[in-house]
């Protein structure tokens, strides 16, 4: 009995002298994250579903969230070739001589998702570049590659070329509250990298007219020209959204920046490496959020809802039989209260593919059947107070 008591405590012995070493040199190895394939087949990290973002009482310290997530947060330098729209004209070269081809640069950040080198950023941060360098944290440089963009979203993917990626881990933006901490990790105005902190101010912020889509978390980490691309990260370090732009009359922070939430952007990631783009659905109708001067005017007893106000001919919505004054209440099993969830909820879903839409008219409810077709690309130019 002595004798299996003493190997017992000596293989324990050496367990654990394996887990101290283990854990000092490659904590990496101990982390609770698994690799999945995400429907595209890229290798992505995502936290489990027990890796709570929420905090129960402050934390004396960031720090090991900032070093689990700020190695795959890079910075992302563009250059564009730009001539003189007048460069050809003899008489502006008489006075103004040859001007030639002249190169602007571009400054951003990125968040490494994959060790196959996918680095997703925000569309306006690569858009019309000629030449996009990667410099990670550890001086590494690399080209990239446009792999796609998706301007309705302001997202775009690229794809560099090196070993050893440090790849970051997907938390879960569907989770987050008003209130949970969260740091801002990327390269504002072209220091080298940077962290801020602070909070979640606010969720599902829409209807600013910055893109087509928007479902922003809203926080007062500090967002400056530069961050753009870069990481919104939880208390663990796990990635909740891409920061995309800020509100300011300064062109700096103001303490309002909004990112666009990790769920968003896995989805864009999936289609644009599955398909090229991204596919959306569309009705064509032309909606506005329900007034009671609209409701009145279209002669409509609804409470709630999005009244169509125009009906493209011979589009999907006309064929479907909806009308202008009608109003639509829930695409699919979704309740629509708003603009923004009509325009989300149809863009889900797929082109050629038949879907229910139930809908007010007068004082009726109706269930029509309707065929989206894929929506037409956007042509927006890019707005004001992205950074």
């Amino acid at each position: 009995m002595k004798r299996l008591w003493l190997l017992f405590t000596q293989v324990v012995t050496v367990l654990l002298a394996i887990y101290f070493v283990v854990a000092t040199l490659q904590p990496s190895w101990l982390q609770r994250n698994k690799n999945v394939r995400s429907n595209a087949g890229i290798a992505l990290i995502e936290a489990p579903k027990d890796d709570s973002t929420h905090a129960a009482v402050a934390t004396s310290s960031f720090s090991p969230a900032a070093k689990k997530a700020a190695p795959a947060v890079v910075s992302i330098n563009t250059s564009t070739e730009v001539r003189h729209p007048r460069a050809n004209d003899p008489w502006f070269q008489f006075f103004f001589g040859d001007q030639g081809v002249q190169s602007q640069a571009g400054l951003g950040s990125g968040v490494i998702i994959s060790p196959d080198g996918y680095v997703l950023t925000n569309n306006h941060v690569v858009e019309a570049a000629d030449d996009i360098e990667v410099t990670l944290t550890d001086g590494r440089k690399s080209k990239a590659q446009v792999i796609g963009t998706d301007p309705e979203t302001d997202l775009a993917i690229l794809k560099i070329t090196l070993d050893k990626l440090p790849v970051i881990v997907l938390g879960n933006s569907e989770s987050v509250e008003v209130g949970d901490q969260v740091l801002a990790i990327g390269n504002p105005f072209g220091v080298g990298q940077t962290v801020t902190s602070g909070i979640i101010s606010a969720l599902g912020r829409s209807e600013l007219g910055i893109n087509t889509f928007e479902n922003f978390i809203q926080t007062d980490a500090a967002i400056n020209p530069g961050n753009s691309g870069g990481a919104l990260v939880d208390v663990n370090g796990n990635l909740l959204g891409i920061n995309t732009a800020i509100y300011s009359r300064s062109g700096g922070s103001m303490g309002i920046g909004f990112a666009i939430p990790v769920a968003i952007a896995k989805n864009v990631l999936d289609s644009i490496v599955r398909d090229g783009k991204v596919t959306r659905g569309w009705i064509g109708v032309e909606p506005n959020d329900l007034t009671p001067e609209l409701a009145e005017t279209f002669g409509v007893k609804a409470d709630e809802g999005v009244i169509i106000t125009g009906v493209l001919q011979n589009g999907p919505a006309a064929l479907a039989g909806i009308r202008p004054g009608d109003v639509i209440t829930h695409v699919g099993d979704k309740p629509v209260r708003h603009v923004q969830e009509l325009l989300t909820a149809v863009a889900a879903l797929m082109p050629g593919t038949e879907a229910q839409m139930q809908i007010r008219r007068n004082d009726s409810s109706l269930t029509l059947r309707i065929t989206p077709d894929t929506r037409p690309a956007s042509s927006r130019a890019m707005p004001q107070g992205r950074r």
